[in-house]
């Protein structure tokens, strides 16, 4: 039986209006929240710049993280180091109007180690048509995605609230046994 590689990197890849990481001052939505058990990350510490650091702006403190989308690019960044386990959350406020073609993107992944047969656990907003819901879709992928031998998992909710109108906090708890 195939199992996730020992370590992935934290990726937030967030093409939206808005992101603060583990910030603790919202409510429980959806789903479990532990947050306070986990304390947040010094931004600079921990992370660092893919891609866009002109659509990024940093908290004074370094605790939360503010990203945002133009018509030309969005922003990037990932965790300094690989991790094994852990509590990784975002709380996250999606665009709002037409964004089909824009996937909004939290996850972890060991891509860099293994090109072609990298490990990847995502949380995925699809983008959407006014009037229609989000798409949320969950991936855990083992062993790639170029080789047809994927293995993994992919699951797809339409939303029953509106991920534009307020921030909602979204986890993957990754213990050595499951994936919350």
């Amino acid at each position: 039986m195939a199992s996730l590689s020992p370590s992935l990197f934290l990726v937030i890849i967030l093409e939206i209006t808005l992101i603060s990481i583990s910030s603790g001052l919202r409510p429980p939505s959806p789903g479990y929240y532990p947050t306070s058990m986990f304390p947040s990350a010094v931004f600079y510490r921990y992370f660092t710049n893919l891609w866009g650091p002109q659509h990024q702006s940093v908290s004074p403190d370094q605790s939360s993280v503010t990203i945002w989308l133009d018509r030309a690019t969005g922003s990037g960044f990932k965790s300094r180091k690989p991790f094994r386990s852990g509590y990784f959350g975002a709380s996250i406020k999606l665009q709002t109007g037409y964004t089909a073609g824009v996937i909004t993107a939290f996850y972890l992944s060991n891509n860099e180690a293994h090109p072609g047969t990298h490990d990847e656990v995502d949380i995925e907003f699809l983008g959407t048509t006014p009037g229609k819901p989000y798409t949320l879709q969950t991936n855990v992928y083992i062993n790639g995605s170029g080789d047809r031998k994927i293995i993994g998992r992919e699951m797809k909710f339409n939303l029953w609230f509106d991920p534009t109108a307020d921030f909602h906090h979204y986890a993957i708890l990754w213990n050595p046994r499951e994936i919350m």
